[in-house]
């Protein structure tokens, strides 16, 4: 156990965002007061339990010729604690405007006991998961989004980027690489910050660091990303990196700053309205939504700056 608590030093700045004070209850901040439908999915069986998808979907009869957008949310928490809760309100909002949200549970070291490769391996499990259900769900699987906070952004973005941790019970003949990605203070420079604070007691090796580094495997087929980061979050280095190295090759990489903000402020308001409404802007300049967002701002509400 000593081992296990030794990783978690390499969390520690993800883990201040879930304890951070004046942030928002999970769950419980309203974004859209449109009605949705929601359900819950198992996508795959662990030997340490069962993990589920919780669904939301717009309201009302589907056509049938209408494949929808999906879009899959992964939790923050250090890959130790966390809950789909997190993102409810972001997947209700898209879900009223007509994507098909997931928020997914994965294996957390203090419900699991497990390290965060097993993370890895079931982020690629529920993306694989819901574009093998393309026709079931009423989606379209071309235009799937990855997305996640802190820890579960650093999730979304492995799903994109690295070959590593792959389930042997997964199909393989489906992809697991999403269409778009919206990451929310990702961690992105995981072998960086394991040289940094490794004490030579850790569950997690420099190999496994390296493995799952989103940083070490951009390519022309990375998919298009938009980032969110305090300024005054550390992690926005790892960020930065990402986005100079991907405009490098072509990509389309938008970093947006929420000035002199630390880490999860996107959990809290006025900042979850705001980062809800460019996460809107940049689905629908993908062609994933249309029409303008529905999200009513607070008064004097601040702005992101792009960078």
């Amino acid at each position: 156990m000593k081992a296990i608590l030794c990783l978690l030093l390499l969390a520690a700045p993800i883990l201040h965002a879930q304890k951070a004070k004046g942030r928002a209850k999970m769950g419980t901040v309203k974004l859209t007061s449109v009605a949705v439908k929601t359900r819950e999915v198992l996508y795959k069986t662990t030997p340490e339990g069962e993990l589920k998808l919780h669904v939301f979907s717009p309201a009302g009869e589907i056509q049938a010729t209408v494949l929808r957008p999906c879009v899959v949310f992964f939790f923050g928490g250090g890959w130790k604690s966390g809950s789909y809760l997190q993102f409810v309100p972001q997947a209700e909002y898209l879900a009223g405007r007509g994507i098909v949200a997931a928020c997914a549970d994965y294996r957390i070291l203090s419900i699991h006991k497990t390290t965060p490769d097993k993370a890895v391996e079931d982020a690629k499990s529920a993306i694989r998961w819901v574009r093998g259900h393309a026709v079931e769900l009423g989606i379209d699987p071309d235009k799937i989004i990855a997305s996640g906070g802190s820890a579960g952004g650093h999730l979304a973005a492995c799903t994109a980027l690295g070959t590593a941790y792959d389930a042997a019970s997964d199909d393989k003949s489906i992809s697991a690489k999403p269409n778009a990605m919206v990451l929310f203070n990702p961690a992105m420079n995981i072998a960086t910050l394991f040289k940094q604070r490794d004490t030579g007691d850790s569950a997690m090796t420099l190999e496994m660091a390296e493995a799952i580094t989103p940083n070490n495997f951009i390519s022309k087929d990375t998919p298009p990303a938009i980032l969110f980061f305090g300024t005054a979050d550390k992690l926005k280095a790892g960020g930065d990196e990402y986005v100079t190295k991907a405009k490098a090759l072509g990509l389309r990489a938008e970093m947006y700053g929420a000035p002199d903000m630390p880490h999860g402020f996107f959990n809290k308001e006025p900042w979850i309205q705001i980062t809800a409404k460019q996460m809107d802007l940049f689905l629908t300049s993908l062609g994933y939504l249309g029409g303008e967002p529905t999200i009513q701002m607070p008064e004097r509400a601040p702005a992101l700056v792009k960078e």
